[in-house]
């Protein structure tokens, strides 16, 4: 991975990734929150609506009860029919009639009260109204007490029973009124005389919502009044009168508990249920809150860090883009030039541009490979004079050595008389000796040719019918360009050592060819051949130690030191002239003779085919 790519991973992994985390947290933990502190709130909220409920329910056990301590029920079932009353005397029938007259003056009092009237348990009559309405039927006493509430009014004891609307219409009525019926006692024998029926208008519990004071988060909230079985039995906003909760729920729900609170379904929609029980009722107060304007605040919170988290984003990946490419690209530019400065090019620079640190970077690379540049044409000078004083010092190593051989073979010839073949000798020495001394180092192969034939002339002097020779050079590698003296030591190898003590002719072969951009020189003779400790000897680097095996035999250490003295004194050279890929290389066995390669760069002449 790249620095650019490291940068702004850290920048994603250190900022933007925990700050997401930090978000989700937040969000999750203030949305638990949220529900926990509204089931609070709403549990409050249910308990002031209850209490105001339940006032006015105690507020209209008070008006009744009045009205039995008075005896105005009781007087009133004493008569066949209230609007007749014959059978009394006139003071009775004006104290009754002040009696009813007060207590409708208190009824009137209540506006919330919608009908009333008596029931006859001496069955005098079927019931006696004490507030009228249209278009609205007693059921009949005999049916009513077939119902399971009488058994339960008559149980009571005088307790009042209340039924809320929808509960049993048959003796409510179809309108939306909550019914209170209680047993009418005689205050003196307390004998059982009636059972009071008084239905109050739900006007005065819509006052209580009416009036009741909501955060502007619960705005939206529904309150429902619902009995055991989950039947709403008083719906506010009059939306879902008459139904059953589960119609709107996806799940079942306990009325039993005194306070429960959760989230589910309503109607669709994702919403806080809170259920708080009526002390003494078989009811429970209910409100809906729908989540989504509960959570409006945390929503929109959720929204706003969504678009700054994306803001972030963008501004992470413009300062990506802008800043640290900048950074960032200057770097991957001077490592660019660094591989470069790898592969050789040690004229690689970077551009100086703008005024900070990446400035001071460029202009130290610069200032590096300015030094590193004086240094490497210090070092490639000081190389140049050591390698011209090496190759001096093996030319001088190989010059003696010739002579000294030359010279000796001419002094033989002397002796002999041989005069002839002394002036044939001595040209042939000053021909090489000529080469040997010019100032160039390289020369064409034909010159080396030409000075190769006049070494082989005068050894061939020296070993008379030793050996033979054989020279086959393309004329198309002719112009190619050598180092002066590199044949000779090759041949001079197989002559001194290769011949010595054969009892047949021996045979040189030189050849040549050009392969891949190369000059290979062959040199092959038929003589005795190296051993693989011999062959040892001719490795590139090998330390003094290891040239001379330690022997016991003085004589055989010197012919060892001879041997791979001319052989080691080319293949140094030709490796300091073109490199360590070139040189000789060295095949022979014992018997079957020695194959010598020199290999140097072609620097002149065509393509030539094996000769």
């Amino acid at each position: 991975m790249n620095l650019r790519n490291k940068l702004f991973t850290a920048f994603l992994g250190l900022i933007i990734i925990p700050l997401l985390v930090l978000g989700l947290f937040t969000f999750f933990v203030t949305y638990n929150s949220i529900e926990k502190k509204y089931s609070q709130q709403a549990e409050y909220s249910l308990k002031a609506i209850s209490y105001s409920i339940l006032n006015v329910f105690d507020e209209m056990e008070k008006v009744t009860d009045t009205g039995i301590v008075s005896s105005v029920f009781t007087t009133a079932l004493k008569a066949d029919d209230p609007a007749s009353q014959d059978f009394i005397t006139n003071a009775e029938q004006l104290n009754l009639n002040a009696s009813q007259r007060n207590f409708r003056n208190m009824l009137y009092n209540h506006p919330a009260i919608s009908y009333a009237f008596l029931y006859n348990m001496n069955k005098r009559s079927s019931h006696v109204p004490i507030f009228t309405k249209e278009d609205f039927g007693a059921m009949p006493f005999i049916d009513f007490q077939k119902s399971h509430f009488y058994e339960e009014v008559v149980k009571l004891n005088g307790v009042p029973k209340w039924i809320a609307p929808h509960e049993y219409p048959e003796l409510t009525g179809k309108e939306s009124v909550f019914t209170q019926i209680r047993l009418v006692k005689n205050m003196e024998t307390f004998r059982k005389e009636g059972i009071l029926v008084v239905q109050i208008k739900r006007l005065e519990f819509e006052r209580i919502f009416r009036n009741l004071t909501l955060p502007n988060n619960l705005q939206d909230t529904s309150f429902l009044l619902v009995n055991d079985e989950g039947l709403i039995l008083f719906d506010p906003k009059e939306h879902s009168d008459g139904q059953n909760m589960n119609a709107f729920m996806d799940r079942g729900i306990d009325y039993g508990s005194e306070y429960q609170s959760f989230k589910s379904k309503f109607d669709g929609e994702e919403s806080v249920i809170s259920i708080h029980k009526l002390e003494g009722y078989p009811w429970s107060l209910v409100s809906v809150t729908n989540w989504a304007s509960l959570s409006q605040e945390v929503t929109a919170f959720a929204k706003w860090f969504i678009v700054i988290l994306g803001l972030c984003l963008v501004t992470a990946v413009a300062f990506n883009k802008f800043f640290m490419n900048r950074i960032t690209g200057t770097i991957a530019i001077i490592v660019r030039f660094m591989r470069r400065v790898e592969d050789g090019d040690l004229s690689a620079r970077v551009e100086e541009k703008g005024e900070d640190e990446l400035l001071l970077l460029s202009r130290g690379f610069n200032d590096l490979m300015d030094r590193i540049n004086r240094l490497f044409d210090q070092i490639r000078d000081e190389q140049r004079l050591k390698t011209e004083a090496h190759m001096r010092v093996l030319q001088a190593q190989i010059k003696p050595h010739f002579l000294f051989n030359t010279l000796e073979s001419i002094n033989v010839l002397a002796v002999q008389n041989e005069g002839r073949k002394v002036s044939e000798m001595v040209c042939r020495l000053a021909s090489i000796l000529r080469i040997s001394i010019q100032d160039r180092e390289e020369i064409t192969l034909e010159e080396e040719i030409k000075h190769l034939k006049s070494y082989l002339e005068i050894q061939k002097f020296r070993f008379e019918d030793v050996f033979d020779y054989e020279i086959d050079i393309p004329k198309e590698l002719l112009s190619c360009r050598i180092m002066k003296l590199t044949l000779q030591p090759l041949v001079e190898n197989s002559i001194q050592h290769g011949f010595e003590g054969i009892d047949y002719t021996g045979m040189l072969v030189i050849k040549a060819w050009s392969e891949r951009g190369n000059l290979i020189v062959h040199v092959e003779d038929n003589g005795l051949g190296m051993t693989s400790q011999q062959l040892s000897l001719f490795e590139y680097m090998v330390p003094e130690e290891k040239e001379s095996p330690q022997s016991g035999e003085g004589d055989l250490k010197l012919n060892q030191e001879r041997r791979g003295l001319g052989l080691r004194s080319v293949a140094d050279r030709i490796r300091i002239q073109y490199g360590d890929v070139y040189g000789l290389f060295i095949c022979s066995s014992q018997p079957g003779g020695t194959v010598i390669h020199c290999v140097i760069p072609n620097y002149g002449g065509g393509e030539g085919q094996h000769a």
